[in-house]
This record gives C-alpha cells, structure tokens and sequence, in this order.
C-alpha cells in the first residue's frame, strides 16, 4: 500500500508540475519563434557606388591603420566564401539594392588639433575637416580616435556611432566614428578579445590581427559602417527608437559564429599559425571577426560560419 501512496503522490505532484511549467514553457516557446524585425521608415539608404574618407585622430602606427584600410578595401572585393565582402552583401538585401565602397580621402590629424577630450560635437566637425560634397547621398566622413583619445559617452554608452550633417540648405553627409578602446574599456568594447565586463566570464579569444584594440575597432566600425548606409540619416532601417536605435548589426549583438549565447561568440575559425579567431578573410590575407548582420530576407542575424 505505501509504494502505491508514493507512486500516486509522485503521480500528482507531476501533474501539478506540468500544469505549472507547460504554459511557461510554451510561452517561451512562442517568444523564441519571434522573428527579429527592423522596420523600414521610408528614408534615403547609401546604395550605390559609396565613398568613405577617412580622419585618423591621434597617434595610429603605420600597421595599425593598414590593417583597419586592408578591411575597407575588402568590403566591395570580389565574393568568395568567408570573404569580407560577402559579409557587406548582406546590406545589398536592404531596399535600393547593393553598396559598393571605396576609401577616398585620408587625412591624419596626429596633434590633437582639438585636444584629447572630445565632446560629440567635434565628432561632427571633425568629420568636415575631411572634406566632400553631398552627391546622390553617396559619401561617408569616418572619424577614428586613438587609444589616447577620450570621447564624450565612449566606453558607457557606446563603442562608436554614426549619424549626420548638415550641408548647405538641403544637403546631408553621413559620418561614422569609432574610437580604439585598449586603453580605456577592452572588456566592453574590444569583446571577445577581452574579458568582458559584466556577465560570463570566459577566456578571450586571440585577435586575428595581433591587436586588441584594432581589431576590436574593426569589430566595432563593422556595425557603424552596416548601420549608415542602411540607416544614415534616422530613417531607414531600424527597431525600436530613432534616438536608440537597433540596427542592422546592433540588432545582433554578441553573435559572431553559429551557436552563439550570452558569453560565447561562436563556432570560428583560428589561424594554425597564430592562434587568431576570425570567420571573415580580407585583402592581403588579412583575417577579421565580423559580427552578425541581420538579413532583410530571412528576418534572422545572417553568420559567415
């Protein structure tokens, strides 16, 4: 009689278990199917045959700044499998068809014309030291800070941003900045190259480049650059508020391979040679750790492995 009182009681308690969880599990469930959705408010995008020049602000070595125009150059090079070119393609699914960039202008301010503490506002005049003209929405001014080089919100609130100015009456340029973090928040702004912050703690992966803070700025000037020319001027591609807005990259934050979860990037790839994670290859061999980008097609965040 007392193993079938057990049995029975084991019975019910099963049965008030799956009364309480089943509903939370199918709940969760249904959130989990949840596609990821960027609406499109009816802006201009950057399509088109792009330009990006470039102000190097503060002191970058000659490597450093190879490895950063090696990734630019690469982004409209011929498409081949875990090219970094193939990783950009993806915005060519976004309305207007693709973008094709090309670095212009360059200009090294390595003086600190405006000193080592900068407000946002000088990002905006510092990108029109670049110089370049509103044509067809088809120009991109790029402000790179330094790891010496403090910038107003870096390192709180944001690794780099984008947005735009004004020209003339009716004219609008994009810019993008992006600032090194090596110095000042790698856990936050160079992950996973570095032990992040808050949240698990796993080993940081080798940087493909043999630089921290560089290759996290290529990390962190892939999601501004995808972010600009699918949303440059606030009203294009986006979820969520115009003054915070998720992006085609931001959307997808922290995955970089398949498989990812919080604290873990993904299935990569590693250099036999010097141990580098990275799932893109760029011109010269170079290899880069390329976030996700959500795809307009399959409303999911698209990985190259």
């Amino acid at each position: 009689m007392s193993s079938i009182n057990i049995n029975n009681n084991v019975f019910h308690l099963v049965k008030i278990l799956v009364l309480i969880y089943y509903p939370l599990l199918c709940f969760s469930a249904l959130v989990q199917q949840q596609p990821l959705i960027l609406q499109y408010h009816n802006g201009p995008l950057l399509k088109g045959n792009t330009t990006l020049n470039i102000l190097w602000y503060g002191n970058f070595t000659p490597i450093q700044r190879s490895i950063i125009v090696d990734f630019l150059n690469s982004l409209s090079t011929t498409n081949k499998p875990l090219s970094v070119s193939t990783w950009w393609q993806t915005t060519g699914k976004y309305r207007g068809g693709p973008c094709s960039v090309t670095v212009g202008n360059q200009i090294i301010d390595e003086n600190y014309s405006l000193g080592k503490s900068l407000k946002s506002t000088h990002l905006n005049t510092l990108s029109g030291k670049v110089g370049g003209q509103n044509i067809n929405n088809r120009l991109v001014n790029v402000v790179l800070t330094s790891a010496d080089v403090a910038v107003e919100g870096f390192c709180m609130s944001k690794c780099g941003t984008h947005g735009y100015t004004r020209v003339g009456k009716d004219g609008r340029v994009a810019y993008a900045w992006v600032g090194n973090s090596v110095s000042q928040c790698p856990g936050q702004c160079a992950w996973p190259f570095h032990q992040p912050i808050y949240g698990p703690q796993g080993p940081p992966l080798v940087a493909p480049n043999g630089d921290v803070g560089v290759d996290g700025m290529i990390i962190n000037l892939a999601t501004v650059l995808a972010g600009t020319v699918t949303n440059p001027f606030s009203n294009g591609y986006y979820q969520g508020s115009a003054d915070a807005p998720l992006e085609a990259v931001s959307a997808c934050t922290g995955v970089f391979g398949s498989g990812s979860y919080p604290g873990y990037p993904g299935k990569l790839l590693v250099d036999k040679i010097s141990g580098g994670s990275y799932n893109a290859i760029g011109l010269n061999g170079r290899r880069y750790l390329l976030p996700a980008m959500w795809d307009p097609v399959t409303s999911t965040c698209k990985t190259l492995v």
